[in-house]
């Protein structure tokens, strides 16, 4: 019988589409990498070739749920018209994922999953902070905006919008969610320096995502 050998790429792109498919259904803690193995029905010394452990092929997973997000995201940006202030507003308002990606998320929220629902925050963050940076320093060009530090401007808000107002990581209670979701206008557009109101759109959206 003949071994079909595959590219490397293709196959390591194989691994984790199935390990993404496992960690939604099973979730991440309840799959090991003998699941993932035995899914695509492969030896284990192929599987360790690409990935060490199992916290190594997370890190893959949620690297792929994120790069596969950035087209749209970028897409996003330069189709919507008006000003960095209309750009940021829209790339807010966007949840950035996939009807599939979505369904993982919630399946992430889970106290099973958090590690990996972290994870997924974490490289979000680290891989669109430069794209709301970009739309800072446009601001900053159109008058709109005035700071030295977009790039930690940026992540002051990523920082907000993903993580402080995540249930799942914090277990506000309402009136504590609704406080910080009230006061993110306000110290948003100070850390700006953006004209009073040109981020009252904030608490909408955070109302829109609970």
């Amino acid at each position: 019988m003949t071994r079909i050998v595959k590219d490397p790429e293709k196959r390591r792109q194989e691994i984790v589409a199935a390990a993404k498919a496992l960690f939604q259904t099973k979730s991440y803690e309840h799959t090991s990498m003998n699941d993932v193995m035995q899914s695509l029905g492969i030896a284990k010394g192929t599987i360790y070739h690409y990935f060490k452990s199992k916290e190594e092929l997370l890190v893959a997973v949620t690297e792929s749920i994120v790069s596969d997000s950035l087209p749209a995201i970028q897409r996003l940006v330069t189709e919507t018209p008006g000003s960095a202030l209309d750009k940021l507003h829209a790339l807010i308002a966007s949840t950035h994922l996939t009807a599939e990606d979505g369904i993982i998320q919630e399946h992430l929220r889970q106290p099973a999953n958090q590690g990996m629902h972290t994870r997924l925050l974490a490289t979000a963050f680290r891989e669109q902070a430069p794209l709301y940076a970009e739309l800072i320093r446009l601001g900053c060009d159109e008058g709109l905006f005035h700071t030295e530090y977009p790039l930690e401007c940026a992540e002051f808000i990523l920082a907000a919008v993903q993580f402080l107002t995540d249930i799942a990581i914090y277990p506000w209670t309402a009136e504590d969610l609704g406080r910080r979701v009230q006061a993110f206008p306000t110290l948003v557009e100070t850390q700006l320096q953006a004209p009073p109101g040109s981020f009252a759109f904030l608490p909408d959206i955070f109302e829109n995502r609970r």
